[in-house]
């Protein structure tokens, strides 16, 4: 592991050479980053990020969205989500796969009153109707790992929440 300094990435562009593989979960809140923080963090990063590992010889670039990713939405999440997916694949990758998982159910460190609430709620949800509205992060992961070993289904594969779900149990 390398610790970089996301605001001098382009320093650090050592820390991206010589991966054939690259995956991409960078994220934060517009409650915790403020609108341009969280712009700077899920967009400029992740793109930064996508093309230093991209001119260090990544050829396969695995990346965390969100169901619901569209550069044209009138919502700021889903509106960065889906430009920083555009300027992804832009980037030139032999292969390039976007994971758009729903609410992720995972235990966190920090308070989040809301999403906790959701969690509790689409727990239940989801013993009725478990590929639908959430995801649990392990599925995420596993879903990523298997996302390189498996052949690919063209250059750019986009996988929404249900197939994340059974290729998550690959």
């Amino acid at each position: 592991q390398v610790v970089v300094d996301f605001e001098q990435l382009s320093e650090h562009a050592a820390a991206f050479r010589g991966h054939d593989v690259g995956f991409c979960c960078l994220g934060t809140t517009r409650a915790k980053a403020g609108v341009d923080g969280f712009i700077r963090v899920d967009r400029d990063y992740v793109a930064q990020a996508a093309e230093l590992a991209r001119a260090g010889g990544c050829k396969h670039f695995v990346l965390q969205s969100s169901q619901g990713a569209n550069q044209q939405s009138c919502f700021l999440y889903l509106r960065v989500k889906g430009e920083v997916e555009n300027l992804v694949q832009a980037v030139g990758f032999d292969r390039c796969t976007i994971l758009r998982p729903a609410v992720l159910l995972c235990k966190r460190q920090e308070s989040r009153p809301t999403e906790w609430m959701a969690q509790q709620f689409l727990g239940v949800v989801a013993r009725v109707f478990p590929t639908t509205y959430s995801v649990p992060v392990e599925t995420v992961a596993r879903a990523m790992v298997a996302s390189v070993v498996q052949p690919g289904k063209g250059k750019v594969e986009v996988l929404e929440n249900g197939a994340i779900h059974e290729l998550g149990k690959a």
